[in-house]
């Protein structure tokens, strides 16, 4: 049984969003865009100042946000500077969840080679962390080799497990249904436990999810949006997750045992756009067609008119 717009609503409800210290410098109140306890997850990119993370933590939590910083392994100096980091942030922003990822540079900075090297440290649960998100490779990743991508699941399962603390995966950003869905079947059977919030790119041109596909090397989704760039016109036409919502309710819809719990919007757009979108959705305002996609809604579209 396919699904319908209730179950992609469903699916919608507790998304988090994603912001960076220079994107959210752009938003002059979190309040007014997104719902009173949001999640909003604040990147620690390489090379910039965990303080400017932090600040951003703080006034989500003031404009009435949960803010959700990474930890960003390989970008640490050590156990000290860690401390330092989750005292800041517990302190200035009551910080409670955390997402902990490898991070994106070739050599550590410190000792902590990987999100397990934090995990292991005691440094989490000595701060008062009680949830912690962990990284997902639905399309694989450049870095990493399969065996070692499902050697630190396992590691990350076992983990959780063994603290107690409350842990699910947070994914990189895909376009391909059918491979997040496989690979979620795929961990599965494997014996992984945790529940897993997918990446959704945010409304964005064609030209700029290119962009940011090519950075992140993945696969599949590559595919899905080359596919659509034998239309030079459409590059620079924004382009919504419709479909690739509708095919992970159908999935979901069909398994009743998957673990894909929410999901987790890339706003590479604009987070406004997004939000918009986002609320469009949730209000009714589209119908499924039969393209797999949105169209307007009948109720909505008398409305405007």
């Amino acid at each position: 049984m396919a699904a319908g717009m209730p179950d992609i609503q469903a699916l919608m409800q507790g998304f988090s969003v994603e912001t960076t210290p220079g994107s959210a410098a752009k938003v002059e109140h979190f309040g007014a865009l997104l719902p009173a306890g949001t999640t909003v997850n604040v990147t620690q990119l390489p090379g910039t100042d965990l303080a400017d993370t932090i600040a951003v933590a703080k006034r989500l939590r003031a404009e009435g946000m949960e803010p959700v910083p990474h930890i960003a392994a390989r970008s640490l100096e050590g156990e000290d500077e860690l401390a330092r980091y989750l005292d800041g942030l517990v302190s200035e922003a009551a910080v409670t969840e955390v997402l902990v990822i490898g991070g994106g540079v070739d050599r550590p900075a410190g000792a902590f080679a990987e999100t397990m090297d934090v995990l292991k440290s005691g440094r989490l649960e000595a701060a008062g962390i009680v949830k912690v998100g962990v990284a997902g490779h639905p399309e694989g990743s450049p870095d990493i080799s399969e065996s070692g991508l499902a050697a630190a699941l396992k590691a990350k399962n076992d983990w959780a497990r063994e603290t107690g603390i409350e842990c699910y995966i947070e994914t990189q950003f895909c376009f391909d249904a059918g491979a997040i869905l496989k690979w979620e079947k795929a961990i599965r059977e494997a014996g992984n436990a945790l529940p897993i919030h997918i990446g959704v790119p945010g409304l964005a041109t064609l030209k700029t999810l290119l962009k940011f596909a090519q950075v992140s090397g993945i696969g599949p989704s590559m595919r899905v949006l080359t596919r659509q760039t034998r239309n030079i016109a459409r590059l620079l036409t924004v382009q919504a997750p419709d479909r690739l919502l509708v095919g992970l309710a159908d999935g979901i819809e069909a398994d009743p045992d998957c673990l894909i719990r929410h999901l987790h919007f890339y706003p590479f757009g604009g987070l406004a756009k997004t939000v918009a979108w986002i609320d469009q959705v949730r209000a009714d305002e589209f119908a499924l067609n039969s393209k797999g996609g949105f169209e307007t809604a009948p109720l909505a579209a008398a409305a405007a008119s």
